[in-house]
């Protein structure tokens, strides 16, 4: 398996497991006893009860993750492991942030949040709370440019993500053209 670095070096690994109690302590156990610090974690069950989906972002800058996934594959609950390549990906995180924001101020910050796809969660006498769903590097961009009208809190989830889907046709399928 090779294993190829995403941006800031960060290798993402989908680990699929089994939904039962302790799985997630095991997995994150293996990644400290090696030394990776893991940048990002999500885990939930997927649309089958049984299992669930570990998606980690671990920063690797001079180290192989060969032997981590090697050691991942030996840990019972684990039933698949995928590097998930950010250009063969769709990777999302959830962003929440309350900006401060006089009546004056409010309109511009509404805009930049319709620009993103977010929407307005919250709205108080001088703040407001605004939640964006999108790639990781359109959030930094995000919070960059609320960043002069004061960022008062901002909360991100973990990172998900699963492969891109098939885009050539199977074969013996005819395309209409």
């Amino acid at each position: 398996m090779s294993i190829t670095s995403t941006s800031h070096g960060h290798h993402t690994l989908s680990v699929l497991v089994e939904n039962k109690a302790g799985v997630l302590a095991r997995v994150a156990q293996l990644f400290a006893r090696r030394g990776y610090y893991i940048y990002s974690l999500a885990v939930a069950p997927t649309d089958d009860s049984r299992f669930s989906r570990i998606t980690v972002v671990v920063d690797v800058e001079s180290a192989p993750l060969e032997q981590v996934v090697k050691q991942l594959h030996k840990l019972i609950n684990v039933i698949k492991i995928s590097e998930l390549d950010p250009r063969d990906s769709v990777e999302r995180e959830l962003m929440l942030l309350t900006v401060r924001a006089d009546r004056a101020e409010r309109h511009q910050i509404i805009e930049l949040t319709d620009v993103f796809a977010g929407r307005i969660e919250d709205v108080g006498h001088d703040e407001i709370t605004i939640s964006v769903s999108d790639s990781p590097e359109r959030l930094d961009d995000l919070a960059d440019l609320l960043a002069p009208y004061d960022i008062v809190s901002l909360q991100r989830t973990g990172r998900v993500a699963l492969p891109k889907l098939e885009r050539t046709p199977p074969a013996g399928l005819r395309v209409a053209g």
